[in-house]
């Protein structure tokens, strides 16, 4: 199954899909101003063009797992963008994610590397519960 993951930010989200079997996370160009009219549309095509069947949002909970003002826009993107597309959209812990994104380096936008680790973790966790771990 091909999945979407965003690393939502109000300026600019973003993005990294997997491969078709679900074993590896390449980032994408992110996308600005995603909660807009124009940044939704380019979300769908992004579903569209990917053949996407999931899109997981980086829920960016604080260290104690508790909500925070971020969460709570981050919750309302996820709703309106679920609203939006005709796959399904889930929300995914994103602690770390950008602290990797920022130790890892590379070519690839810091938001769409973060979203790449974010979907690297959804994608073990997916294994393991398959596997029954």
């Amino acid at each position: 199954m091909r999945v979407l993951a965003l690393d939502y930010g109000s300026a600019r989200c973003g993005c990294a899909v997997s491969d078709p079997t679900g074993v590896l996370a390449t980032p994408l160009a992110p996308v600005l101003a995603p909660a807009s009219r124009r940044g939704l549309g380019r979300l769908r095509a992004l579903v569209t063009e990917l053949g996407a069947e999931r899109v997981v949002v980086g829920l960016p909970l604080s260290l104690s797992g508790a909500d925070s003002a971020q969460t709570s826009e981050t919750r309302a993107f996820a709703d309106r963008l679920g609203r939006a597309l005709s796959v399904p959209v889930e929300l995914y812990d994103e602690r770390f994610t950008t602290r990797l994104a920022e130790r890892t380096g590379g070519r690839a936008s810091e938001d769409s590397r973060a979203a790449a680790h974010l979907l690297e973790g959804w994608l073990a966790r997916q294994a393991a519960e398959v596997a029954g771990v």
